[in-house]
């Protein structure tokens, strides 16, 4: 994305309440930026397996922090990956059950949502290693389809 002058405030390990905190205490000043895409809670809800409303909330409160700070830039939120091998998966189902609360969250307007889950699984719903081997972070190629899955809808929200 270096093309596009992006700039990435994600850190290892983030929650929604320091994403929050950071916004609330100047991450984004000085900056005015066409596009922000938000790929926030899968933290909350494996480190500490917050509740599907309690991590939807933060995320949530992330898109009105930006949207006060911001007011102009778009917002492209992002479904929680998938974790864990299968569907059956206990984080897998608390991130499922998140991702239902947060698409409602899109006004398609000023906010966007976009769930390319499916983008990682095979046609029953499994996570290989190969493309996320601790079963959560992408490696290389996951890397790949993640920035295959996306560049449609920000190509069109920046209106290339």
């Amino acid at each position: 994305y270096a093309d596009r002058n992006a700039f990435n405030i994600g850190y290892s390990g983030d929650r929604t309440e320091q994403v929050i905190w950071r916004l609330q205490n100047g991450e984004v000043e000085g900056i005015s930026p066409k596009l922000a895409v938000i790929m926030i809670g899968t933290n909350n809800t494996g480190h500490r397996q917050h509740p599907a409303d309690e991590t939807a909330a933060g995320m949530n409160a992330i898109i009105g922090e930006l949207q006060n700070r911001q007011p102009k830039t778009k917002i492209l939120l992002l479904a929680i990956f998938p974790r864990g091998a299968y569907p059956n998966d206990k984080l897998r189902k608390i991130n499922d059950a998140t991702n239902a609360i947060i698409k409602d969250f899109a006004d398609d307007e000023s906010v966007f949502f976009l769930d390319i889950s499916k983008t990682f699984l095979d046609d029953e719903g499994v996570l290989h290693k190969s493309i996320m081997p601790d079963f959560l972070h992408p490696q290389e190629s996951g890397y790949r389809m993640w920035a295959e899955a996306m560049e449609p809808t920000i190509a069109k929200l920046l209106g290339e």
